[in-house]
Formats: structure tokens, C-alpha cells, sequence
């Protein structure tokens, strides 16, 4: 009985950070329009009562689920069902303090609307991380939480909340930041990968070139990017000054130009590094044996040892990929574009709403990401080479 009773520690820090930020934050901000600072509502101010006790009723299970309940299972789903529950008491109070046909008052999540939601995701990821699924579980899981997103999104749900105000004012213009964002990520990385792999086989296969070429990279990992980005403006604008057909091709000091070759570099480090240890792994005896089957060094590299080696090449390219997401927003500084392009907006107009139109979608993108990256690469860990 003792055993059954005892309190989980995450449960105890979902109840000491929740209680409070239900209590004495603001579940809500209204504001009259997208300049004022906006007065904070409580929940129970925020929806009509019988929504906000059932709401209250909801936090109040799903704080004694963390406290008390073992079964990873039953902690996942009640975490999930919180967060639904949380998002819909959101986009309650935005359609009910909003009038009809009110296009400028502003209704955004509180304080204590994303402490909630900050405890109820950790709650979620601490049970999956002692359900341990597998990786196609995973990958579904990510592909029904954003189908639901995406559903509630086409079906308005959330339009009278102020992110939503933000995104329908600059719905053309998101497409194009996106689609730059993007453009940017994986642009550099198909540069990268052109580069990276064969140096890391060259590392490996000279181990006198190992030390020098790593040390190099992890020299330029080290720099700041908007260190790295000052940097390459002045040789880029020179460039393009003397010798017009780098002008025609899109290089200058600003722009795309800076902030791809800026990526690029930093993503060098761990494809290289990652290649050198995948194949520092594969096993001596496989590579002897493909020798004595009669394999040149280039069938062997090829056919046994990059395989082999993969799965780990993999987890340097998830690194590069979650990295270069992000660092892609700071490059919006340098008018490169991408999703940064409204955060810096945002902080320059002190438009929070417009900081997480930007902020949101790179967050989701880096976590996608990750998750698909890491599900494929415990798949090929798993599969017999």
C-alpha cells in the first residue's frame, strides 16, 4: 500500500509548478489591439463557469495521475488528454472574449497557460521515454499529433487566438519564409553531406589527417554564428563588387549567400566526425572477409563499410539537421529570410504574437526532425546488415 502511494518526483513538480501557475498566473491575455499590453485573465474569468471547473477538474486528475500513478501508459494518455483539454480551454476563451467580426482585439496564452503546457508535454515525454516504443510507433505518434494539429488549424479552432490574427494578416508571406527556411536547412546540408563524407573517409583512412582536419572544424564550430556571419559579409561583398557573375548568381555580402556557406561550415564538424567513428566501429572481420572475397578497397568501402557505418553517419546528420533549423532563424538578421524573418520582426515591433509565428513552426520542425531521424536511425541499428 506504502509502494502504491508514493509519490512520483515528476508528478510532485508537475503539482508545485502547475498549482501555482493556475492560481496566481494568467491563463489568458487580452489585449484591445495588437499594441497594448493587454490585461490578464484567470481562468475562471477567461471561460464561462461550467468550462473552467471542468477544465479545473481535468488539471486537477491529470495532477493526481503524475503524483500517484505508475503505469507509463496511463500517465501518457492523461498527458495527452490534458493538453488537448488545455488547447481547447485556449481557443474557448479566445472565441468567447472576441467579438464577431472583431478583427483587431488580440486573445493570447498566459503564463500560466504555457507552464501548464510545459509540465503536461514533459509529463507526456517522461512516459514515453519509459514506454521506449518503437521506432514506428514513434514516427505515428508524430504523424497523429500533427494530423490533429493540422485538423484543428483547417477547421479555425484556434483563429481568434492572436498568433492566429498574425499568421491570417501574413499568410502570403509565411509560405515564402517557409519555403526560404527550408531552402536554407537543406540546402546546406546537401552541400555539407558533398563534402563531409568523403573527408571523413579520407580522415579515416589517414589517420595523420584526423587530428588537423577536426581540430579545424571544431575551431569554426566554436565561433558564434552572428560572429560567422559578420565574417563571411565583408569577403562576400567584396566578391561580388569584382566579379559581377557572382553579383548575377545571388552572391553579396547580405542575404542567402553568408547564411548558407554559414551553415555549411558548421554543419562539416559532426558529419565528419560521425563518419570517422561509424567507420572506426565496423567490425575488422567483415572488412577482411569482403577482402578475401576478391572486393577492391573502393567495393569494400562501398558495399560493407559505409553501410555498417551508417546508422551513426545518421545520428551526425540529425545533429545538423535540429542545428541548422535553428540557426537558420538568426540568419534572418543578415536579410536571409526564413521563419527568423518574423521573430525579428516581432522583437523589433515588441508584437510577441508575431515572435512565436515565427518561433513555433521552427520548434515543431526541429522536433520532427529529430524524431523521424532518430526513428530511422534505431531501425537500421536494428535491421540486420
Amino acid at each position: 500500500m506504502v509502494s502504491a502511494l508514493r509519490i512520483d518526483r515528476l508528478g510532485a513538480l508537475f503539482t508545485a509548478v502547475g498549482a501555482p501557475a493556475l492560481a496566481f498566473l494568467p491563463f489568458v491575455v487580452f489585449k484591445q489591439n495588437r499594441i497594448l499590453p493587454g490585461d490578464a485573465l484567470s481562468l475562471y474569468a477567461a471561460l464561462p463557469p461550467p468550462a473552467a471547473y471542468g477544465c479545473l477538474a481535468a488539471l486537477i486528475v491529470t495532477a493526481i495521475t503524475a503524483l500517484f500513478v505508475r503505469q507509463a501508459r496511463i500517465r501518457f494518455g492523461v498527458a495527452l488528454l490534458g493538453i488537448v483539454i488545455l488547447a481547447a480551454a485556449v481557443a474557448a476563451a479566445g472565441n468567447g472574449l472576441t467579438a464577431v467580426g472583431n478583427r483587431v482585439v488580440r486573445v493570447a496564452p498566459g503564463a500560466g497557460c504555457w507552464l501548464l503546457l510545459a509540465m503536461l508535454m514533459l509529463m507526456a515525454t517522461d512516459a514515453l521515454t519509459r514506454l521506449k516504443p518503437r521506432p514506428l510507433t514513434r514516427v505515428l505518434l508524430l504523424a497523429l499529433c500533427a494530423a490533429g494539429a493540422g485538423i484543428a488549424l483547417a477547421h479555425g479552432i484556434f483563429d481568434h487566438l492572436s498568433v492566429m490574427r498574425e499568421y491570417a494578416v501574413n499568410s502570403e508571406r509565411f509560405g515564402r519564409e517557409l519555403q526560404r527556411h527550408l531552402w536554407l536547412v537543406f540546402g546546406s546540408l546537401g552541400a555539407a553531406l558533398c563534402l563531409a563524407l568523403p573527408l571523413g573517409m579520407l580522415c579515416h583512412r589517414v589517420p595523420r589527417l584526423r587530428a588537423g582536419t577536426l581540430g579545424v572544424l571544431n575551431l569554426v564550430q566554436t565561433i558564434p554564428a552572428i560572429a560567422l556571419f559578420g565574417i563571411l559579409m565583408a569577403p562576400l561583398a567584396a566578391l561580388a563588387a569584382n566579379v559581377p557573375l557572382a553579383a548575377r548568381i545571388g552572391i553579396h555580402g547580405i542575404g542567402a549567400a553568408p547564411a548558407v556557406i554559414a551553415l555549411f561550415l558548421y554543419s562539416l564538424l559532426p558529419i565528419v566526425a560521425n563518419t570517422v567513428t561509424g567507420l572506426a566501429r565496423v567490425s575488422p572481420a567483415a572488412v577482411e572477409a569482403a577482402r578475401g572475397m576478391g572486393m577492391t578497397p573502393g567495393q569494400v568501402l562501398a558495399r560493407v563499410e559505409m553501410p555498417l557505418a551508417l546508422p551513426v553517419i545518421l545520428s551526425g546528420v540529425r545533429i545538423v539537421l535540429v542545428q541548422n533549423i535553428g540557426l537558420a532563424t538568426i540568419a534572418a538578421l543578415i536579410g536571409a529570410g526564413g521563419l527568423g524573418a518574423f521573430v525579428f520582426q516581432g522583437i523589433g515591433q515588441t508584437a510577441i504574437d508575431l515572435v512565436l509565428l515565427g518561433a513555433i513552426p521552427t520548434v515543431a520542425l526541429a522536433f520532427a526532425a529529430s524524431v523521424l531521424l532518430d526513428a530511422l536511425v534505431e531501425t537500421m541499428d536494428r535491421t540486420p546488415q
